[in-house]
């Protein structure tokens, strides 16, 4: 059974369920994975974005409990708090390996898989000749859940013809693995500092949505990688409500609670929130401004 969200307004918009992964990697400072989407895409053409896409019916498969390392689904659904939760990690797994051809799988013991499983499997799985439990099952691997971590949560507000409840999760690079774009939704693939890839959206140079902005933003403020997977790692907590605002270049600026703008009368609430201890290990020493 596919996960569902009871929330919204049947006459709106259907909102689809969406994973995105910040996959992130000291290199040697951090770095986030970001993709360029084909101009002719029907979402997001020629925008910047993180690896991702929707949840599939089949990833809530009952079978993934088998072949899942590191997290349970009575934990998934405790911290989604939404039944099938699991599915929101196969998701992110199989969207990985098909858009960049990382596999986030162990072996049994927690060690990770080799360099080229994914490789061996990616283009069946993109093509639906092969479900990803298939895969698991075939190289005796585990899918990762343990090393990836649910840090926020994105619903597209009222308007646009498409819109989606999106989780977000961190994971790091798994050692030895390289991502390479899969040509056909991703045509680019780099791995970027967070701050530069918000210095040139400031210049013009980079197309992002706003849960695009607010995440480089949070991510800017760690030094590492490592350091901002281990508070992912431990991340929990009611959230809070990034805002949007115009700007004089007709753009618009992500604010968080107590930034300067934050209040203001024409600020608009994305309907957006990522978890507490993410904004306030920003805060003191670091900074949020973008």
């Amino acid at each position: 059974m596919k996960p569902t969200h009871a929330s919204f307004d049947p006459e709106a918009v259907p909102v689809q369920l969406a994973a995105t992964v910040l996959l992130v990697d000291d290199r040697p400072d951090l770095h986030v994975l970001c993709l360029r989407r084909r101009a002719g895409s029907n979402f997001v053409g020629g925008m910047t974005v993180f690896p991702g896409g929707g949840v599939d019916e089949h990833d809530a498969h009952a079978d993934y409990a088998d072949v899942t390392y590191g997290r349970d689904d009575a934990d998934a659904c405790a911290r989604l708090e939404i039944p099938d939760a699991s599915a929101y990690w196969v998701a992110v797994v199989r969207e990985t390996l098909e858009e960049v051809g990382v596999l986030l799988a162990c072996d049994a013991q927690g060690r990770p898989c080799s360099p080229d499983a994914g490789a061996r499997h990616r283009h069946a799985v993109d093509h639906g000749e092969r479900m990803l439990l298939d895969v698991l099952r075939e190289e005796s691997l585990l899918l990762d859940a343990g090393a990836i971590h649910d840090v926020g949560r994105w619903i597209t507000p009222v308007g646009p013809p498409r819109r989606y409840d999106t989780r977000f999760f961190i994971a790091s690079l798994p050692a030895d693995q390289v991502a390479i774009e899969d040509s056909v939704e991703a045509v680019h693939a780099e791995w970027r500092r967070p701050a530069d890839a918000l210095a040139e959206w400031h210049a013009g140079g980079l197309v992002m949505l706003p849960p695009t902005v607010a995440w480089l933003q949070v991510l800017a403020t760690f030094p590492t990688a490592a350091e901002l997977v281990a508070l992912a790692r431990t991340a929990c907590g009611p959230g809070v409500s990034p805002r949007v605002v115009g700007d004089d270049r007709g753009s618009f600026r992500v604010l968080f609670p107590g930034q300067v703008g934050y209040e203001e009368t024409d600020a608009r609430d994305a309907l957006a929130w990522v978890y507490d201890v993410f904004v306030a290990a920003a805060g003191g020493q670091r900074s949020l401004e973008a």
